[in-house]
């Protein structure tokens, strides 16, 4: 069976994994770009959004591949998914991805609203789950079949996968950046009492990567 998982998450070091005001200006909040500048300058980031065959391969890039390894399907929360709030007015919005996102395999979108099945180039579909995460979890691990669910976020939907003990594995990407304000990721969570004991880190490139397991 296979695990779900949190990978290549990235947060500053006080603690936020997204920057205040989040919208279509600004996906990742304030200043929310600078969480991820171990990421962009990776031949896997390159590859995935500008087609390239370039960029680093160091450490930084060696987590960014191990974070896509043996996915077999994705849970999002709907800010993740674009800037939209309420009721879908249409179906219009397609993602923040263009036409081919990079997951490429069945994605679970939670939100509150009904909306059909999204079917995208890459083997690319978005399911929009309207009864809870642990429905959407269900629906992932089916699809996964023995690969592993990953839990893509944002904040909230990290938190709340870790508040119900959902989460086996988590790797976060600390990036040298202090944001002050934004989401915090895991203020007032207690990760022992959540099961979490083993804890591994590698300094990269451009983050401090901690994976933390449950024995």
């Amino acid at each position: 069976m296979g695990k779900v998982k949190v990978a290549a998450f990235a947060v500053s070091l006080d603690g936020f994994g997204a920057g205040v005001n989040q919208g279509l200006e600004n996906p990742l909040g304030e200043r929310g770009p600078e969480l991820h500048n171990w990421f962009f300058p990776t031949r896997t980031f390159q590859s995935m959004h500008a087609g390239s065959d370039q960029g680093t391969t160091g450490i930084d890039n060696s987590f960014a591949e191990k974070s896509f390894e043996n996915v077999g399907a994705w849970i999002l929360g709907r800010n993740m998914f674009g800037p939209i709030r309420g009721s879908w007015l249409n179906d219009d919005w397609k993602g923040w991805w263009g036409e081919n996102p990079p997951y490429h395999v069945p994605i679970f979108v939670l939100t509150h609203h009904k909306r059909e099945p999204l079917r995208m180039a890459g083997n690319n579909t978005f399911y929009f789950v309207t009864d809870g995460i642990e429905s959407a979890l269900q629906q992932a691990k089916a699809a996964a079949g023995n690969k592993d669910v990953r839990i893509g976020g944002g904040v909230s939907t990290v938190r709340q996968y870790l508040q119900t003990g959902a989460i086996d594995e988590m790797h976060l990407a600390f990036s040298p950046v202090l944001l002050g304000r934004g989401e915090s990721l895991l203020q007032g969570l207690d990760l022992p009492a959540l099961g979490f004991s083993k804890v591994e880190y590698t300094m990269g490139e451009g983050a401090l990567h901690l994976l933390a397991k449950k024995e």
